[in-house]
C-alpha cells in the first residue's frame, strides 16, 4: 500500500490508496493536509475507507504534500557524508563536529508547492558547475509528530557553493528543482525496520550508467524519532511534515551531474524515484503556475 496524490480526470487533486496496478480514493479526505492533521491511529482508520479502484494507467502522480505541508533535511547523518563534506568544504571541522553533536543539522528543503515528482525533472543550478544527487529516507510525520510514513527523496545539492563556505547551504540547497518525492507513502505500519533499509542509486547519461552507488539506512548515526522530536521541538506543523534523513551515497569529485542525466533512486520497501536533470529556473515555471491553477 502507498499513500498518494493524483489528478482526477477533471484536473482535481484525489488523495488515495495505491495498491499493485490500481488506485482508490480516501473517502472523506480532500487533501493530504487533512490526512496528515489525523493521530497515528485515525490515520490508519481512515485510509481503509477507500471508493471504486481505478487502474493507475494513466493517472497523474502529484507530490504526496500539499497545503502547508514542508520538506525538511537533516545533513551529516551518514559517515559517508561527513567525509565527502569534509572533502569539498574550506572549512572542514565544521562538518566533523556536526556528525556527533547533541543537535542535529536541520533545515528546511522546499514548501509543498516547490516539490517535483516522481517524472518530473530535477534542477541544477546555471551558476554551480558541481552537482549531484542525495538519495535520501523521507519521513513523514503528522501534524502531532508522529511518524506515519516514509518515502524517496532526491535532496539536490551543489556542491561547489556548500564547498566553497558552509553559511552558502541554502543557496546549495534551495533552488528551483531541487527536491524531489516519489509519488507514494508507505505507511509507517507496512515497514518492519526503518533502520535497516537498503537504498541504491543509479545515474544514466545517453542511456549509460556513469554513477551507482548503495548504502544502508542501518549506517544512519541519527534515530528516525530523535530528528523529529529536534524538528517539532520549535515549530509547529499543522499539515505535516517531510523529513528527509540525509544520504550515504555521494559520488566523489570527479563526478558531476549534467543535464539530460536520468537519476533512479530505490529505497527497499518504501519505493523508486526517478527523475532527469534539467538546469536553471525556466524548466520548472509549471511548479507555480500549476499552483495558481489548483492543479498540484
Amino acid at each position: 500500500m502507498h499513500l498518494v496524490r493524483y489528478q482526477s480526470p477533471e484536473g482535481r487533486p484525489v488523495v488515495g490508496v495505491r495498491t499493485d496496478d490500481t488506485v482508490a480514493p480516501v473517502e472523506g479526505i480532500n487533501s493530504f493536509a487533512e490526512l496528515l492533521r489525523l493521530t497515528l491511529d485515525e490515520l490508519k482508520a481512515t485510509v481503509l475507507k477507500v471508493g471504486e479502484p481505478v487502474s493507475v494507467v494513466g493517472v497523474k502522480s502529484l507530490p504526496p504534500l500539499d497545503g502547508r505541508g514542508e520538506v525538511w533535511c537533516a545533513g551529516v547523518t551518514y559517515e559517508r557524508s561527513r567525509g565527502a563534506r569534509m572533502e569539498e568544504s574550506t572549512e572542514q571541522s565544521v562538518y566533523d563536529k556536526v556528525y556527533t553533536a547533541d543537535r542535529p543539522e536541520l533545515f528546511q528543503k522546499a514548501p509543498a508547492w516547490r516539490v517535483v515528482v516522481d517524472g518530473e525533472p530535477v534542477g541544477i543550478r546555471t551558476d554551480s558547475g558541481h552537482d549531484v544527487p542525495e538519495p535520501e529516507l523521507a519521513v513523514v510525520a503528522n501534524s502531532h509528530g508522529e511518524i506515519v510514513g516514509f518515502t524517496v527523496c532526491n535532496d539536490m545539492s551543489s556542491r561547489s557553493i556548500e564547498g566553497v563556505n558552509p553559511l552558502y547551504v541554502p543557496q546549495a540547497k534551495l533552488f528551483a528543482g531541487g527536491c524531489a518525492l516519489a509519488a507514494g507513502i508507505r505507511p509507517v505500519w507496512e515497514v518492519e525496520n526503518p533502520k535497516d533499509l537498503t537504498i541504491d542509486v543509479v545515474i544514466e547519461r545517453a542511456g549509460n550508467e556513469v554513477f551507482a552507488g548503495t548504502t544502508s539506512t542501518a549506517k544512519l548515526v541519527r534515530e528516525l524519532q530523535d530528528l523529529i522530536d529536534a524538528l517539532f521541538l520549535p515549530n509547529d506543523f499543522p499539515d505535516g511534515v517531510i523529513l528527509a534523513t540525509g544520504t550515504g551515497i555521494v559520488p566523489e569529485l570527479d563526478f558531476a551531474l549534467a543535464e539530460g542525466d536520468v537519476i533512479t533512486i530505490t529505497i527497499a520497501d518504501v519505493g523508486t524515484l526517478t527523475n532527469t536533470v534539467a538546469t536553471g529556473r525556466e524548466p520548472f515555471a509549471f511548479l507555480a503556475t500549476d499552483n495558481l491553477e489548483d492543479k498540484r
